[in-house]
């Protein structure tokens, strides 16, 4: 099997050199390059394509997460896996949904971390254990969620009352507002709904 060639972008000194002597000690690795800013790495990664990125978050200047959103649409093959110390959900998501596959924690014991490079090498998706719960948890109660937890309070106000066949203007004169700002809240809820008119709209209340 050839050697997985793997690339670290991390602006401190001391992880970056811990996962650099981790990656050149081990048979079956090849060290490809580092880079201590995401700045540095988007004009790096493209000239030395490596099969992975171990990608901080938190770099100073543009975060990984950006740093891989503008990376993988330019070289799809490349494999990212964000190695960071956050746990906050809003950063797992962020981070998958700019393209990268992997989620691991810097507190992971070596040899978990090259495990989890060649399981995401093979075609896995490696997630410490402690974020794949998060993401199970997340969908969970997505799935559990309605459709309409998208809308703000008044939107579904506004919706609620249009669901019993309300006009414009009686819904303005009922929430003493504006009928331009009942309009305005209504076109919000199409477009947050993915709908394009008031039956569809309806329905997406009643859950059709």
């Amino acid at each position: 099997m050839e050697n997985i060639s793997v690339c670290v972008v991390e602006d401190n000194k001391d992880i970056r050199q811990a996962l650099e002597q981790i990656i050149m000690m081990t048979d079956g690795y090849r060290f490809a390059g580092s880079f201590t800013s995401a700045e540095l790495a988007l004009v790096g990664i493209p000239k030395i394509k490596p099969n992975v990125v171990l990608m901080d978050i938190n770099l100073g200047g543009m975060s990984g997460i950006e740093c891989v959103r503008q990376l993988k649409p330019r070289i799809p093959e490349i494999l990212y896996m964000i190695c960071t110390v956050y746990e906050e959900d809003e950063k797992i998501f962020e981070a998958l949904e700019a393209g990268a596959s992997g989620y691991i924690l810097k507190k992971t014991a070596p040899g978990k971390l090259l495990e989890a490079i060649k399981e995401l090498y093979e075609g896995g998706a490696p997630m410490s254990s402690q974020i794949a719960r998060k993401v199970v948890a997340a969908f969970q109660s997505k799935s559990l969620s309605s459709p309409l937890d998208v809308l703000s309070r008044r939107e579904k106000e506004i919706l609620e009352l249009i669901a019993k066949g309300m006009l414009y203007k009686e819904i303005s004169q009922q929430l003493n507002i504006a009928q331009e700002t009942v309009r305005k809240h209504v076109y919000h809820i199409y477009e947050k709904l993915h709908v394009s008119n008031r039956i569809e709209a309806v329905n997406k209340y009643f859950g059709r």
